[in-house]
């Protein structure tokens, strides 16, 4: 009885993660607990990349030219989130535009969006199109690692990082989250790294890939936190976004 009710708890919470992170039907949604979304994170990153890859396979099917193809991922990845992170990333780009420290929070919490708010938010979106329209190869591993990769940047803001708002919506992940956690992310973006060894025999790539996802992660997150003193929830979507801009970046360089 115990293990079914473990079961059935462990499930509870990952369809929790996909209504809180995601606009994807979840049945049930209104009694579900999101305390503890924030364990399987990365788990909702990958599937998000899935998706998003499973639409661009389908799109190069009929004959949908890359550029176009591209502009309609990019805009189903926002439709998927709900611009939930890419709000975050303006929000905390009208923050940091405040020269008075003590001030920052105060405009990030404010719901109207500044011109930094907007030009961050072009930025991505420039970045994320550009780039993605340049990777021609395994596009379904490109969006899965970016979201991935993004979402583990995540996890490591809310472990490492102090939370500026006590009575925030975000204070709840940091309180949740525990080291093995941010492990098991890691290992399934490993995982996913390792999957693409076993298809291309390509280690040398997919480390350097590993890597610089890793490593984009951590210097995201540590950013931030250098710029406000820790971290918020605006700030939690900053790392997401930037990481997944980033990453894809790093992907259009020739992996052969």
């Amino acid at each position: 009885m115990d293990k079914q009710l473990w079961w059935k708890q462990l499930w509870c919470d990952v369809a929790a993660a996909f209504v809180f992170y995601t606009c994807l039907p979840i049945p049930f949604a209104t009694t579900l607990d999101f305390c503890r979304v924030s364990r399987y994170v990365v788990l909702v990153g990958l599937v998000i990349g899935g998706i998003l890859g499973f639409l661009d396979a389908g799109l190069n099917f009929v004959g949908i030219p890359v550029l176009t193809r591209t502009v309609l991922v990019v805009v189903s990845w926002i439709g998927l989130t709900g611009g939930l992170h890419l709000d975050g990333a303006m929000d905390t780009a009208d923050g940091l535009a405040v020269q008075d420290p003590q001030k920052r929070l105060q405009v990030m919490a404010d719901s109207a969006t500044g011109a930094f708010g907007a030009m961050v938010a072009i930025a991505l979106l420039f970045l994320k199109t550009a780039a993605l329209s340049e990777i021609s190869f395994e596009r379904w591993f490109a969006l899965m690692a970016a979201c991935g990769w993004g979402r583990w940047g995540q996890q490591i803001a809310i472990a490492r990082y102090s939370y500026l708002k006590p009575t925030g919506k975000g204070s709840f992940h940091k309180a949740a989250l525990y080291p093995r956690d941010i492990l098991l992310g890691l290992l399934l973006l490993l995982g996913l790294s390792s999957f693409r060894i076993l298809l291309h025999n390509d280690v040398m790539s997919t480390v350097v890939i590993a890597i610089s996802g890793s490593a984009i992660a951590f210097l995201t997150s540590a950013w931030f936190n250098r710029q406000l003193g820790g971290h918020t929830g605006d700030t939690y979507g900053a790392v997401v976004e930037w990481t997944e801009a980033l990453l894809l970046c790093v992907l259009t360089v020739p992996q052969h």
